[in-house]
């Protein structure tokens, strides 16, 4: 019986955040910054007016991607995540324990909030088995801005990764590595639990 690795993305894998470089590669500095400052007078708005919305962070990210995003061909966002790859700092010790867990033969799972628009190439040279990430919709090659399963963090990372290890399993032993406070949900379905930074 295989055992079950399960590795957060951003703040993990890596260090800090990759949504933010991406969107700066796609569209620029100036459209990212000033969508930003839209996203958050929106989310003050709706606050103010007793009617804040599900998750602050969800709404900001679901602003963003519609705004800068939306009606994008996704062919020509592949040089952005590119860009985003050469950018990307590997937090080279929880790098190596992922190789590490690979060469045991544990199975690897990437669980992320990050988008599957660029993850795909970002994970090109870091051996895992699934990919479990915010995917956003593209309709005839065309994005659509919309994040189809919903936004793949906390609570929701940790049910879409259950729900994984349960189609899948079972598992001889499970170990899990995030951040916190984001990943904690997630590290309480492992066994072995490693908290990173």
């Amino acid at each position: 019986m295989k055992n079950v690795a399960v590795f957060d993305f951003d703040n993990t894998l890596i260090k800090g955040d990759s949504l933010w470089p991406f969107l700066v590669f796609s569209c620029g500095r100036i459209p990212t910054c000033v969508a930003i400052v839209e996203a958050l007078a929106w989310s003050a708005f709706k606050c103010a007016q007793k009617r804040p919305p599900d998750g602050i962070r969800t709404f900001v990210k679901d602003f963003l991607l519609r705004r800068l995003l939306k009606g994008r061909r996704r062919d020509d966002l592949k040089e952005a995540a590119q860009k985003t790859r050469v950018w990307r700092k590997l937090n080279e010790p929880i790098v190596n324990k992922l190789c590490e867990h690979h060469d045991k033969g544990d199975v690897i799972v990437i669980a992320s909030g990050s988008l599957d628009l660029y993850l795909v190439e970002m994970l090109r040279d870091i051996p895992h088995d699934a990919l479990i990430c915010t995917n956003v919709g593209v309709e005839g090659g065309i994005v659509t801005g919309e994040m189809t399963d919903g936004n793949c963090v906390r609570q929701h990372k940790a049910a879409r990764v259950k729900e994984w290890i349960d189609t899948h399993g079972p598992f001889g032993d499970s170990f899990g590595y995030g951040n916190a406070p984001h990943d904690l949900p997630m590290l309480e379905l492992m066994r072995h639990k490693v908290v990173v930074g």
